[in-house]
């Protein structure tokens, strides 16, 4: 009896395997010549509506940018660059009041996603200082309703 039962847990795990792993698949390369990559897990869970923005970040300079979403529990992102690459590091320096905020690279860029509290809509803001170079990315954000 036990044996039947490892050999069904083997297959479970084994049929399962890909719809796990899935999350991990590559879905495309994000510049030609990289060598980093983008995954499925990176793009999942962004709100339906969302208008992010991607500014110029310049060393030591401060850099205005807006976010436009719906709050229907998905995040939307800022993405920004150091000369093609993502920025080894980020500091949150202005933190939002009706929100969170995840700074994390994804491919070549270094992408700040904002994610609305449940229920809220209106306007917020935060400021994040990117490391090296400290730019400053000071966003701001409205969120309406889903």
């Amino acid at each position: 009896m036990t044996t039947a039962l490892s050999r069904v847990a083997t297959l479970l795990a084994l049929a399962s395997a890909p719809v796990l792993l899935q999350g991990c698949a590559e879905t495309k390369q994000a510049q030609p010549n990289s060598t980093l990559r983008i995954f499925a897990a990176d793009q999942t869970g962004g709100a339906k509506t969302c208008q992010g923005a991607k500014p110029a970040v310049t060393d030591g300079q401060a850099v205005d940018a807006a976010i436009k979403l719906g709050n229907d529990g998905g995040w939307c992102a800022v993405s920004v660059d150091q000369r093609g690459r993502p920025f080894a590091s980020a500091l949150l320096t202005g933190r939002p009041n009706h929100g969170k905020v995840f700074v994390h690279q994804v491919g070549d860029a270094t992408r700040i996603d904002y994610t609305p509290f449940r229920g809220f809509v209106g306007a917020d803001s935060f400021a994040v200082k990117l490391i090296p170079g400290d730019g400053v990315v000071r966003v701001a954000v409205t969120v309406t309703g889903p």
